[in-house]
């Protein structure tokens, strides 16, 4: 078994200014609680970009990679992505899994 971590990483663009405030507030509240619930994800992250202020990350952290893998095809995983295309449709998005392979620490 890997002792490698993987992490599914959203990318989201919000690109109208009126639509941050309510988008960063529900992806709180809402969102990224019950993504981390209906995925197990050992933990959640949230990020806005400060070199693009349009992006928004979410990040998921899962045991190992088959884990991550194995979630992408579950029916919980399909309901999240229905989710947000409830509220936020016109939001374009896009999911990378990747895998740490190094790790320095001091």
């Amino acid at each position: 078994m890997s002792s490698r971590k993987a992490y599914l990483v959203a990318r989201a663009v919000v690109a109208n200014p009126a639509d941050r405030e309510p988008f960063d507030s529900w992806y709180e509240a809402e969102h990224l609680p019950l993504a981390k619930k209906e995925m197990r994800a050992e933990t959640a992250w949230r990020f806005w970009s400060r070199s693009d202020v349009t992006v928004h990350y979410a990040v998921y952290q899962f045991p190992s990679l088959a884990d991550a893998v194995e979630l992408t095809s579950t029916d919980a995983f399909k309901g999240l992505l229905k989710h947000f295309d409830k509220s936020w449709s016109h939001i374009p998005r896009t999911r990378d899994l990747i895998e740490n392979v190094q790790i320095i620490r001091d």
